[in-house]
């Protein structure tokens, strides 16, 4: 069977706005406090607000943190017909720990619902009619997940958008592994330290930027690279333009769920056929309202 990346695309349906989020979610446990989250989720829920028709696959617990977990979904009008339940490895956590200047820090626990991730004939449905996906590194810490993510983005429909917002966690990723999603990947969004990483393995005498993300651009036929660049902004680069916007000033209470915010916006004016420059400027916006507020999904 051909991967995702190997299917022609073609123009996306503009009457199809169905988006997934494939992968974890976790509860976020601050030293004050446990919030929801996962990028994932995350995803999912700006996509939502965005006016997206978002759906989450993914597997809690069945316990408590699982039952709150898709509780919240259901108050905040988000299906939970995709999150399976797993009635022996709990429900996922990590614990944040924020620097001075709020950055997180997470330590991930391992064997969790998420890691255990079951193909299913309603997973297939659900991906043929998904005008996007969205996927990060993390959930394929686990072969089982990791198989049934693959799975799920080569049942795609051949106009469906593939991102991968790339989300590097040590030690859950290597250089066999990135390289592997990108070649599953139409669109790359990463950050500044991410984008390090992967210079480093591939293109170590390439320093500059925004030449390393041509060349990614390149070397995998990605049609767009999204760099975050915190409080620096943020550049969108396709192998023909680029768009750079500067950060929204703000006083950060955390950057918990911020990324994963951009992304939705990024995924959401690319299938609304906005510019790059409109793009760039909305999901700056967006991620500065999440830095100001605590927890991953906060109110625009």
């Amino acid at each position: 069977m051909p991967s995702a990346k190997e299917k022609q695309k073609d123009q996306i349906s503009q009457d199809e706005k169905i988006v997934v989020g494939i992968g974890e979610v976790v509860w976020d446990i601050f030293p004050d406090g446990t919030h929801m989250g996962g990028a994932p989720a995350n995803f999912v829920y700006y996509a939502q607000l965005l006016g997206l028709q978002s759906f989450l696959v993914s597997r809690v617990g069945e316990d408590e943190l699982g039952r709150v977990t898709l509780s919240r979904f259901a108050s905040h009008q988000l299906s939970t017909d995709y999150i399976q339940v797993d009635r022996i490895h709990p429900t996922g956590t990590v614990r944040v720990e924020l620097d001075d200047n709020k950055v997180p820090t997470f330590t991930i626990e391992e064997n969790v619902a998420w890691d255990f991730l079951e193909k299913n004939e309603s997973l297939r449905q659900l991906a043929q009619k998904a005008a996007a996906i969205g996927f990060g590194s993390l959930a394929f810490r686990s072969a089982i997940t990791g198989e049934t993510i693959s799975w799920f983005l080569d049942q795609s429909r051949s106009d469906c958008l593939l991102v991968l917002d790339i989300n590097l966690r040590a030690p859950f990723f290597s250089p066999e592994m990135i390289s592997k999603l990108l070649k599953e990947t139409d669109v790359l969004k990463l950050n500044e330290n991410e984008l390090k990483i992967i210079g480093n393995y591939f293109y170590p005498t390439l320093r500059e930027e925004i030449p390393l993300c041509r060349r990614l651009i390149q070397d995998y036929q990605l049609e767009l690279v999204a760099l975050t660049r915190g409080e620096k902004g943020s550049w969108l680069i396709t192998s023909r333009q680029e768009s750079f916007y500067p950060a929204f000033p703000v006083a950060v209470v955390d950057t918990v769920g911020a990324g994963d915010a951009f992304t939705s916006v990024l995924v959401a004016g690319l299938l609304n056929g906005q510019s790059l420059e409109e793009i760039n400027k909305q999901a700056n916006w967006v991620a500065s309202r999440v830095c100001a507020q605590k927890g991953a999904w906060v109110k625009l």
